[in-house]
């Protein structure tokens, strides 16, 4: 008999490695998240996901294993490098920052590795490497021996166990100590400089965390500095700084005079605090406070927020200090719009490439969804006719345009510019348009959850404060006239505008926590990073967007997972076009010529300020506009070339067919594999490594009362699906007598067992606690069961002819 993949894994592959010194304490199988399921409306998680086979090793014994290699175990029939191609090993061994990716048939071995990107020839597995032979080539690669000083934080346990990481994390981490290792060990040594990208909902405050804790429990920490830029985040970063050092981290402000944080080993601040939140900004509470040299290390977080000039300062006078700069964004965006906003956003990474390097690990969203760990997103794509086609001068004067704040007529010389589409409500009001938006929106978020219907938390962005206000004026409009119409008690406030200029972090918290009010958010760019909002089912753009970056940090707000309110995917709204910038390249353009910083610091600081802008001209409204919207389509986001990129739903479904049809060629052998844990796994592995969800399709096809069988027998075989609750009562007639040949008190346990499958699917009919069901054990349970045969047997028979109902 063949072996499967995970009888290759037990039977072959873990023997041959512990004859070899991997015992099983270097041996770590990362577990991803499961899939998220949907039974009877609510979120639940499979029972596992991928598992990733890690090899690590070890100084001694009391020292944290470091990871360095990672296993694929094929089946036996297969050659043991089956689809290990170099884009694949390369991929496989960033995401866990590996040197070595091996991959087997439990006979033979062959290895990819990451530093020469070659593959060797199939080797018999008795020559698998020691653990003795891998750390001295892990050593060579990296530059530093594991017995080095410096070495000594990627050696340090985590506090409190391994427990609450996850992989990607554990790989960030080991990243940034790998780096500050190799910068000690360089001759002459380098600025220990290190940058991470981890899409935003990762957990990069959990990363920094224990960046530092690690750090200090190695005796490296003097005096660290946790630096952001929005009070939000600072709350956020302080709460988690002191869960792991307590008292020993503070807030950085002033208190008579002192700095509040004068004794604590860890300083939490933002560039206000600072006074170096602008380049006019009073940078005296940092030099009077923090003297050159004062920090032993320095956590950039967001640094991709603030223009390299406004915070360099902070570097610059702590040379020595290790600094570490975290960003949402990925390595670098490449915008094709030479746009004012695309080009500042070049700048500040290219600034920050040039002080910390590139970044030594990236997490990016494709592969956070891919794991589970970030919602799946789904792109509505609609367009407003005036956006489609503009409006002309002509039609703008024929309609009586006014000064939106006095009401007073304006005349065509004053508003000569003003019929771009990107003016849309900036210069140009157009109340049409914002309803007419607003309506489309209301409608959709309605008609998407017959559940929740209006009530879902959802973000705006929108162009200006004074649109916000008048979108959070229609919505609420469009609200009551709902809860007129169908008799719904109001939940005020419903939409609110949160800005800075309206105070909007006081809402926050309603918005995050309430279930009873603060359902929609009008936003210009308060809501782009900082704020944590795991509900957030909706992003709409109304406004154009021209920055990738902060089109990165919007979409963020929406891909938090919150199972508590069942929120696994969410949807984007793009009125706008913004979704386009999906599709960026993610390059690393040629750096610029050194100015005297030596590709270590910032070089000779800021350019001159430029002058100040002229008084803002006002907003001109005008009336009178027939509006209405153009369906462009629905998208899903998918993995594609480890980047997401929106995919249309047909190309979706096509590709995921293709991917099912290739590993299960007939319906009979897609059968046949699904009633087998092991072969249904790695069915479903195939489909998730390939960028698809069957998750994912069934929440985009609404199929949530169906089994993960009939709505992928349906898409690639053309299957008539059933529900599940249907598919339970076709067993029951289809094979009814079979049922009534069996002892009638196996017959009602049968029974009993098919109705968890209407209950939870084919997991329902798998769940090793099924015996202790009520309904179960109130039929008979296994002592029933066994006067029809051997209960394992019996259960198989049962499966098999549930789904050939």
């Amino acid at each position: 008999m063949i072996l499967s993949e995970a009888d290759t894994r037990a039977k072959l592959i873990d023997p041959a490695i512990h004859a070899r010194g991997w015992s099983e304490d270097l041996i770590c199988r990362e577990v991803t998240l499961g899939a998220v399921e949907i039974v009877n409306g609510k979120g639940r998680r499979r029972s596992s996901g991928r598992t990733d086979y890690t090899l690590r090793i070890r100084v001694n014994a009391e020292t944290q294993p470091v990871a360095i290699a990672l296993i694929e175990a094929k089946k036996e029939s297969l050659p043991p490098g089956h689809g290990l191609d170099q884009a694949k090993g390369y991929l496989a061994a960033s995401r866990h920052n590996v040197q070595f990716v091996f991959s087997s048939n439990g006979h033979l071995f062959v290895e990819f590795d990451r530093s020469t990107g070659l593959t060797t020839a199939p080797r018999p597995i008795a020559e698998f490497p020691t653990p003795a032979e891998l750390r001295a080539r892990y050593e060579q690669i990296v530059g530093f021996s594991l017995d080095a000083p410096a070495a000594k934080p990627l050696l340090t346990r985590y506090a409190g166990g391994e427990g609450q990481r996850r992989y990607f994390q554990d790989a960030a981490i080991r990243a940034v100590f790998e780096k500050i290792a190799r910068c000690a060990a360089s001759t002459p040594p380098q600025p220990p400089r290190a940058l991470l990208s981890l899409a935003t909902g990762t957990g990069k405050t959990f990363i920094a965390c224990n960046l530092l804790r690690r750090i200090a429990d190695a005796g490296q920490l003097r005096r660290a500095l946790f630096l952001c830029d929005r009070d939000e985040l600072r709350t956020q970063g302080l709460k988690a700084m002191q869960n792991v050092f307590g008292a020993d981290a503070a807030e950085v402000y002033e208190d008579g005079g002192k700095n509040n944080a004068k004794n604590a080993r860890v300083h939490v601040a933002t560039y206000q605090t600072l006074g170096i939140d602008r380049e006019d900004g009073d940078p005296s509470f940092l030099f009077s406070h923090y003297p050159e040299d004062y920090f032993s290390h320095i956590v950039i977080d967001e640094c991709h927020r603030s223009a390299w000039g406004k915070w360099s300062v902070v570097l610059t006078r702590n040379p020595k200090a290790v600094q570490i700069g975290l960003t949402a964004t990925p390595r670098q965006l490449k915008c094709s719009e030479q746009t004012d906003e695309a080009k500042a956003d070049a700048r500040v990474t290219a600034d920050n490439h040039r002080h910390f390097g590139p970044p030594v690990y990236e997490y990016g969203l494709a592969q956070a969804m891919e794991d589970g760990y970030l919602a799946a997103c789904e792109i509505q794509l609609a367009q407003v006719n005036l956006d489609a086609r503009g409006v002309t001068l002509a039609e703008i004067i024929s309609r009586n345009p006014r000064n939106a704040n006095t009401g007073q007529p304006v005349t065509a010389a004053e508003i000569a510019d003003l019929y771009e589409k990107q003016q849309f409500e900036t210069k140009l009001l157009l109340p049409d348009r914002v309803n007419a938006m607003c309506l489309d929106l209301f409608t959709q978020i309605v008609n998407s959850d017959k559940e929740r219907g209006p009530h879902q938390k959802t973000v705006i962005f929108c162009a200006r404060d004074r649109h916000a206000d008048d979108v959070a004026a229609a919505m609420n409009n469009l609200y009551a006239q709902w809860c007129a119409s169908n008799g719904v008690p109001r939940r005020d406030p419903y939409a609110f505008k949160c800005t800075a200029k309206s105070s909007g972090n006081d809402a926050l918290p309603d918005l995050r926590g309430s279930s009873s009010s603060h359902f929609i958010a009008t936003t210009v760019d308060l809501l782009t990073t900082g704020v944590d909002v795991p509900a957030v089912r909706n992003i709409a753009f109304f406004r154009y967007m021209k920055s990738p970056i902060s089109f990165y940090q919007m979409i963020g707000r929406g891909t938090r997972i919150d199972e508590p309110t069942g929120k696994l995917m969410f949807t984007v709204y793009d009125y706008t076009g913004a979704t386009r910038l999906f599709a960026e390249d993610f390059i690393t353009p040629p750096k610029p010529p050194s100015t005297g910083g030596g590709g270590t610091g910032p070089g000779p600081g800021p350019n001159p300020p430029p002058p100040p802008p002229p008084s803002p001209e006002p907003p001109v409204v005008v009336d009178g506009f027939e509006v209405h919207m153009s369906l462009l389509g629905r998208f899903v986001v998918a993995p594609i070339n480890g980047r997401a990129m929106p995919v249309p739903i047909d190309d979706y479904k096509a590709g995921l067919s293709a991917r099912l049809t290739a590993e299960c060629p007939t319906l009979e052998t897609f059968r046949a594999r699904w009633v087998n844990p092991p072969e249904r796994e790695e069915i479903i592995d195939a489909i998730v490594s390939s960028g698809y969800s069957p998750s994912v399709l069934r929440m985009l096809e609404q199929m949530n009362d169906y089994d993960l069988y009939d709505v992928l027998a349906d898409l690639a075989y053309g299957l008539l699906p059933r529900t599940r609750e249907e598919r339970c009562l076709a067993f029951r007639y289809k094979h009814a007598g079979w049922l009534a040949a069996l002892p009638q008190q196996a017959r009602k346990t049968i029974e009993a067992i098919a109705d968890q499958f209407a209950v939870g699917g084919t997991e329902g009919l798998e769940n090793p606690h099924i015996w202790q069901t009520p309904e179960v054990a109130a039929a008979g349970g296994i002592a029933a069961l066994r006067s029809a045969g051997e209960p394992k047997v019996v259960l198989q028979q049962t499966k098999e002819r549930m789904f050939a109902a």
